[in-house]
């Protein structure tokens, strides 16, 4: 089978494998689509543990199934999720599910960039769900990353009548924007590049700021005269963290869902005295992801319009060239080889 492994964004190399073996307990699913995530591109996060398959926006069509395997069957559609919690740790049990080891550690064999890919026993139990009928394989690789996001926004209370801040308005900060909209919260975003900006007043924005000419007084020109009750941080830049951290409110909450490369520097004591709280958010739980798929599969967040781009699974390095420069792409979806 063809896998496309991962060196650097500029290094993707198409090398055959063996087709992985399952056990008893495990499926082997076609993929059928598989996007690239964001910090799929963000060499300083990836380069430490490469070469290696990458790809866990995953979507595709059960091929095989083990011998103990009673919950689903050759052929069904699925979802699967690269992270499982594994419910009986100390986390687990206190329902802080996405701190769980087995999450930050479990995989798939390998990533979802291949044509092939082994699910492993955890992940068929807790990772594993049955696309609805009315939503493509291309839209699926939407459910991990909303999942993310309704993880986020649950971490910070966004409620009715607050005022986010969201900053950076690529595939995260669209789906932000999607969620904000239906809890009816005031939304301000923010974008250096113009069609993502237009893209965001598209998704519910009621603001846009062009980040090249943001200051306090923009901000507050349009939010009558008050800063932020939560800033959500979605792009990974140090301008990014520095207008996030003027712009929050007393009493008001910043959560980074994306970060620099460099530790963040927080100003404790104006923080201390007006009571701001830092969050921030990694991941999701499969309850996330249920809820990822309703709110998709029931057309609350259209998933279908931020698709902008498809590369056959031999073609990704073209895919990683659009998405690392950004420009007129949202979502980049690997499919394969026709």
């Amino acid at each position: 089978m063809k896998v496309a492994v991962y060196y650097n964004n500029k290094d993707i190399r198409i090398e055959e494998r063996k087709i992985p073996s399952i056990s008893d307990n495990e499926i082997l699913v076609k993929m059928c689509a598989c996007g690239i995530c964001g910090t799929d591109i963000m060499e300083w996060y990836r380069l430490r543990k490469s070469p290696r398959v990458l790809g866990h926006e995953m979507t595709g069509v059960v091929e095989a199934i083990g011998l103990k395997i009673k919950k689903f069957r050759k052929s069904d559609r699925v979802f699967v999720s690269h992270h499982v919690p594994c419910y009986k740790c100390d986390y687990c049990v206190k329902g802080n599910f996405t701190a769980c080891e087995l999450l930050h550690t479990g995989n798939f064999d390998p990533g979802g960039f291949a044509e092939f890919v082994r699910i492993p026993e955890e992940n068929v139990k807790y990772g594993t769900f049955i696309l609805p009928e009315n939503m493509t394989f291309e839209e699926g690789v939407m459910i991990e990353p909303l999942g993310c996001v309704i993880a986020g926004q649950k971490r910070v209370g966004l409620k009715k009548g607050q005022t986010v801040f969201i900053i950076g308005c690529g595939v995260s900060g669209l789906l932000h924007i999607q969620l904000a909209k239906i809890k009816k919260a005031k939304i301000i975003a923010m974008d250096i590049n113009e069609f993502k900006l237009d893209k965001a007043l598209e998704f519910g924005a009621h603001y846009i700021i062009d980040a090249k000419s943001y200051s306090i007084d923009v901000f507050k020109s349009i939010n009558n005269g008050k800063l932020a009750d939560i800033v959500i941080v979605c792009a990974a830049s140090q301008q990014a963290v520095d207008n996030a951290l003027l712009s929050i409110d007393r009493r008001g909450n910043v959560l980074f869902f994306a970060v620099p490369q460099n530790d963040i520097i927080i100003p404790s004591l104006s923080f201390w005295r007006d009571e701001i709280t830092v969050t921030f958010s990694y991941g999701a739980s499969p309850d996330d992801l249920k809820e990822a798929i309703e709110f998709i599969s029931n057309g609350k967040i259209n998933a279908k319009k931020m698709i902008t781009h498809s590369v056959q699974l031999s073609n990704i390095q073209q895919g990683f060239q659009i998405a690392s420069e950004s420009g007129n792409s949202l979502k980049v979806v690997v499919v394969p080889d026709a």
